[in-house]
């Protein structure tokens, strides 16, 4: 059975290919992420600068554009982050609704970071969980 992200695979909506990669871990909502950023966990914001200057941002969050995320989040890459120390790192990658994160995460995991995760709702869910915000 084709996991929807292979060359040569059958084509399939954007629904499915979501339900698919998320098959793959376990999500976790605002409570967990916090928790799980107080035990180590790095929480990573990939939401673009316009939701960033309007919503505001997680304190202690790493800022990464979605499209530099795999450069450097790779432990092994020649543009990661300091904080990309290891394959073993918990990352929780933030979007703005959820949706984008969960795509993030499977390219992630392609790239062996094992304990990748993304929140649940993103941003927004966070806020309205009443976390942490700074502006």
């Amino acid at each position: 059975m084709s996991d929807g992200l292979r060359d040569g695979a059958e084509p399939v909506g954007i629904d499915e290919l979501l339900k698919r990669v998320r098959a793959g871990f376990v999500r976790v909502g605002p409570q967990e992420a916090a928790a799980a950023a107080s035990d180590g966990a790095l929480l990573v914001d990939i939401r673009y600068a316009e939701l960033r200057e309007r919503d505001g941002l997680i304190p202690g969050a790493l800022v990464v554009e979605r499209n530099e995320l795999e450069w450097r989040l790779d432990p092994l890459g020649s543009h990661r982050a300091p904080q990309a120390v290891s394959h073993d790192l918990r990352i929780v990658i933030v979007c703005n609704e959820g949706y984008a994160s969960s795509l993030a995460v499977a390219s992630l995991r392609q790239l062996g970071l094992h304990r990748a995760t993304d929140l649940i709702g993103g941003f927004q869910a966070w806020l309205a969980a009443g976390l942490p915000v700074e502006q």
